[in-house]
């Protein structure tokens, strides 16, 4: 019987690999406070709910369990007997680096100058600032407390709802204070208020658990009596995974 062959282990792709794999599985165990016995597959599987990338890379990943699997003898890895291609090591260096130093949304693909409205502004003062401004969400404070987001579309909607119920638009643009229509909205998933230390994949995993959010709000500590630091909008979606697939 042909005698193993085994490959130097030192500056393979060997070890690029397993630097990296093993890297994923701790970084994973610790985040999530799992069984440092968990076997990768199943950590895999649990973390998919979790965290935006290791979805996007599920079935990359759970591959790259078996391969470690197979170019290792007995779990020792100081015996190789197979070596990962280029592409494969570089893939999984990339999902590595991603995890572990991902970038931060406010330094990457959040626009930094904010616009905000006063609680007390008219429904006309807010449109009028929105088509000036170009920004089509605009976050309303009282008493320095974010009270809510005008959304240009939530406006459009109930101006709409206000003269389907026999309203007068003149007294919708100038007797409407912006609290009042964002009052009668029935819920405020619509946007999200995060720690300014917020990264591009927990944004990009808010924007898919829920396809309603349209503008997460930055802050210094995800607070709503601080002022806005950066806003990320689900215009800015794209150019979010742009960025992690360059990065």
């Amino acid at each position: 019987m042909e005698k193993e062959k085994t490959i130097s282990f030192k500056n393979s792709n060997a070890k690029r690999f397993l630097d990296a794999f093993n890297n994923i599985d701790y970084f994973l165990k610790t985040r999530y406070n799992f069984n440092r016995a968990m076997g990768f597959s199943e950590l895999i599987r649990k973390c998919v709910v979790l965290n935006y990338t290791i979805r996007k890379y599920e079935d990359d990943l759970v591959d790259y369990g078996r391969l470690r699997n197979a170019i290792i003898h007995n779990n020792n890895e100081d015996i190789v007997i197979a070596e990962p291609h280029d592409s494969v090591v570089e893939k999984i260096e990339h999902i590595e680096k991603i995890l572990t130093t991902p970038p931060k949304a406010i330094d990457t693909v959040a626009r930094r100058d904010v616009l905000t409205i006063s609680a007390d502004k008219s429904m006309r003062e807010v449109i009028k600032t929105i088509a000036n401004s170009n920004y089509s969400n605009l976050p309303v404070y009282k008493d320095d407390i974010l009270v809510g987001v005008a959304n240009g579309q939530k406006i459009l909607d109930s101006f709409g709802k206000f003269l389907i119920s026999g309203g007068k638009a003149e007294v919708f643009l100038s007797s409407v204070k912006i609290e009042d229509m964002l009052s009668k909205i029935e819920n405020s998933n619509y946007y999200f208020v995060a720690p300014v230390n917020f990264t591009i994949e927990e944004c990009l995993k808010e924007f898919n658990k829920n396809h309603k959010l349209l503008a997460i709000l930055f802050t210094k500590d995800g607070e709503r009596n601080q002022l806005p630091l950066g806003i990320m909008t689900g215009a800015d979606v794209i150019k979010a995974n742009k960025i992690l697939e360059d990065f």
